[in-house]
């Protein structure tokens, strides 16, 4: 999981930035409200927390703007607010949830993973496609009913291919999903091929190869059609 932190305050900005990624989850943060917003047009997130005060502006404008962008991720208001118009404004305004300050980090952390398991499956519990089943929930593949072994990264890329299913998702969109800002200091084309190897190979040895498709010149797809 992706996650864009948007709060001002460093303590409780490092405190849940250090929880999620001790949790397995890739995390970049913003302070201020021109920051946020670049970071939230210009990168793709499973999902985004974003404070209502913050410097140079306001949480709430971020919320509209992606909305109107239509980008795609999940977003949970926190705010030391405890205003029953903020919550109201914010979740018609397209936030998907709302946790008022102070909170603890495991129910933030399980909250997170509800909306973007939601997201992420359509509401659905597992996605199939041929053989392949994907349990986001429990981070779990299989193939003909078997558990595949595959590593947390492996997981991420997987996952970005199946809930994107029959659509053709550039390189760089891949690179920048499952390792953000690491991807923009690697021999990019290399490394995402030195996975999509690695995925093949144990997808292969359960009949599965076909599944993952090149796209010469543009990037990947996953299908089960010839």
């Amino acid at each position: 999981m992706k996650v864009l932190v948007i709060e001002d305050e460093p303590e409780l900005r490092r405190a849940i930035r250090g929880y999620l990624q001790e949790e397995g989850h890739l995390v970049e943060s913003a302070n201020d409200f021109p920051s946020a917003l670049e970071r939230a047009h210009l990168h793709a997130y499973d999902a985004m927390l974003v404070d209502i005060t913050l410097p140079k502006g306001n949480g709430l404008d971020i919320v509209r703007a992606v909305r109107k962008a239509n980008i795609a991720c999940g977003i949970i208001i926190i705010s030391a607010k405890d205003s029953v118009d903020d919550k109201v404004l914010g979740l018609d305004l397209g936030a998907d949830d709302y946790l008022p300050k102070p909170f603890h980090l495991p129910e933030l952390v399980a909250r997170l993973r509800a909306l973007v398991r939601r997201k992420q499956a359509g509401g659905q519990m597992a996605i199939t496609i041929g053989n392949l089943k994907v349990i986001p929930e429990d981070k779990r593949v299989e193939v003909d009913g078997k558990l595949l072994d595959i590593t947390a990264t492996e997981f991420e890329l997987l996952l970005f291919l199946v809930v994107n299913k029959e659509r053709v998702l550039s390189r760089s969109a891949i690179l920048e999903h499952v390792w953000g800002d690491l991807a923009e200091r690697m021999d990019r084309d290399d490394f995402l091929y030195a996975h999509i190897k690695n995925l093949r190979k144990k997808l292969a040895s359960r009949g599965a190869a076909e599944l993952i498709q090149t796209i010469y010149g543009i990037g990947y797809r996953i299908s089960d059609r010839a």
